[in-house]
Protein backbone atom coordinates (compact mmCIF):
# COMPACT_ATOMS: atom_id res chain seq x y z
CA UNK A 1 0.00 0.00 0.00
CA UNK A 2 1.23 3.51 -0.58
CA UNK A 3 0.28 6.29 2.09
CA UNK A 4 0.71 9.86 1.18
CA UNK A 5 1.66 12.07 3.68
CA UNK A 6 1.94 15.42 4.73
CA UNK A 7 4.76 16.01 7.64
CA UNK A 8 3.70 18.53 10.74
CA UNK A 9 6.69 18.20 12.44
CA UNK A 10 8.12 21.83 10.67
CA UNK A 11 6.88 24.64 8.74
CA UNK A 12 8.19 22.85 5.49
CA UNK A 13 5.69 20.39 5.06
CA UNK A 14 7.34 18.10 3.30
CA UNK A 15 4.93 15.47 0.52
CA UNK A 16 6.20 12.13 2.25
CA UNK A 17 5.26 8.88 0.20
CA UNK A 18 5.16 5.68 2.71
CA UNK A 19 5.02 2.20 1.08
CA UNK A 20 4.54 -0.74 3.55
CA UNK A 21 2.63 -3.70 4.00
CA UNK A 22 0.99 -5.55 7.05
CA UNK A 23 2.54 -2.96 9.23
CA UNK A 24 5.84 -3.02 7.56
CA UNK A 25 7.41 -0.16 6.23
CA UNK A 26 8.82 -1.16 2.42
CA UNK A 27 10.27 2.53 1.56
CA UNK A 28 10.24 6.42 2.34
CA UNK A 29 11.00 8.66 0.21
CA UNK A 30 10.20 12.73 0.29
CA UNK A 31 11.79 13.50 3.87
CA UNK A 32 14.29 16.20 4.28
CA UNK A 33 15.36 15.49 7.69
CA UNK A 34 15.56 12.81 10.37
CA UNK A 35 12.33 14.02 12.40
CA UNK A 36 10.17 13.77 8.60
CA UNK A 37 11.15 9.94 8.63
CA UNK A 38 10.65 9.21 12.38
CA UNK A 39 7.19 11.23 11.97
CA UNK A 40 6.05 9.08 8.66
CA UNK A 41 7.50 5.97 10.31
CA UNK A 42 5.12 6.74 13.39
CA UNK A 43 2.39 8.11 11.37
CA UNK A 44 1.83 4.97 9.37
CA UNK A 45 2.47 2.38 11.40
CA UNK A 46 1.38 3.66 14.96
CA UNK A 47 -0.30 7.51 15.08
CA UNK A 48 -0.81 9.26 17.64
CA UNK A 49 -2.00 12.66 18.68
CA UNK A 50 -2.24 15.18 21.44
CA UNK A 51 -5.97 15.69 22.82
CA UNK A 52 -6.84 19.54 24.08
CA UNK A 53 -9.83 19.53 25.48
CA UNK A 54 -12.18 21.10 28.25
CA UNK A 55 -13.03 19.77 31.86
CA UNK A 56 -16.22 20.88 33.90
CA UNK A 57 -16.20 21.52 37.26
CA UNK A 58 -19.63 20.71 39.76
CA UNK A 59 -20.44 24.29 38.72
CA UNK A 60 -20.09 24.04 35.29
CA UNK A 61 -17.32 26.15 34.74
CA UNK A 62 -14.15 24.84 32.30
CA UNK A 63 -10.64 24.33 32.35
CA UNK A 64 -9.07 23.62 28.96
CA UNK A 65 -6.96 20.66 29.24
CA UNK A 66 -4.38 18.47 27.36
CA UNK A 67 -2.36 15.45 27.17
CA UNK A 68 1.28 15.71 28.31
CA UNK A 69 2.06 13.59 25.52
CA UNK A 70 0.81 12.45 22.33
CA UNK A 71 -1.68 9.35 22.88
CA UNK A 72 -2.27 6.51 20.10
CA UNK A 73 -4.97 8.05 17.59
CA UNK A 74 -7.21 4.66 18.55
CA UNK A 75 -7.73 5.54 21.84
CA UNK A 76 -8.65 9.31 21.36
CA UNK A 77 -12.59 8.51 22.03
CA UNK A 78 -12.13 6.30 25.39
CA UNK A 79 -9.84 9.03 26.25
CA UNK A 80 -12.39 11.54 26.04
CA UNK A 81 -15.14 9.48 27.59
CA UNK A 82 -12.97 9.21 31.05
CA UNK A 83 -12.33 13.55 30.49
CA UNK A 84 -15.78 14.23 30.12
CA UNK A 85 -16.90 12.16 33.06
CA UNK A 86 -13.96 13.66 35.06
CA UNK A 87 -15.28 16.59 37.34
CA UNK A 88 -12.52 18.46 38.40
CA UNK A 89 -12.09 21.13 41.64
CA UNK A 90 -11.40 24.53 41.66
CA UNK A 91 -8.60 26.47 42.10
CA UNK A 92 -6.90 24.84 39.44
CA UNK A 93 -3.42 26.05 38.12
CA UNK A 94 -1.53 25.45 34.80
CA UNK A 95 0.49 22.26 34.34
CA UNK A 96 -1.69 20.75 37.53
CA UNK A 97 -2.27 17.06 36.59
CA UNK A 98 -5.94 16.22 36.41
CA UNK A 99 -5.94 12.98 35.22
CA UNK A 100 -2.56 11.12 36.19
CA UNK A 101 -2.01 8.11 33.79
CA UNK A 102 -5.00 8.22 31.73
CA UNK A 103 -5.96 4.36 30.31
CA UNK A 104 -2.79 3.01 31.62
CA UNK A 105 -1.00 4.60 28.83
CA UNK A 106 1.72 6.64 31.00
CA UNK A 107 0.33 9.86 29.79
CA UNK A 108 -1.15 12.50 32.14
CA UNK A 109 -4.34 14.99 31.48
CA UNK A 110 -2.96 18.46 32.50
CA UNK A 111 -4.35 22.03 32.93
CA UNK A 112 -3.61 24.67 30.43
CA UNK A 113 -5.02 27.31 31.84
CA UNK A 114 -5.53 28.73 35.65
CA UNK A 115 -9.39 28.31 36.82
Amino acid sequence: MTKNITCIVCPKGCKIIVEHNNGEIIDISGYTCKRGYSYACDETIDPKRTITTTMKNENGATVSVKTDKPIKKGLMFECMKVINSTVVKFPVHIGDILIKNILDTDVNIVATSNA
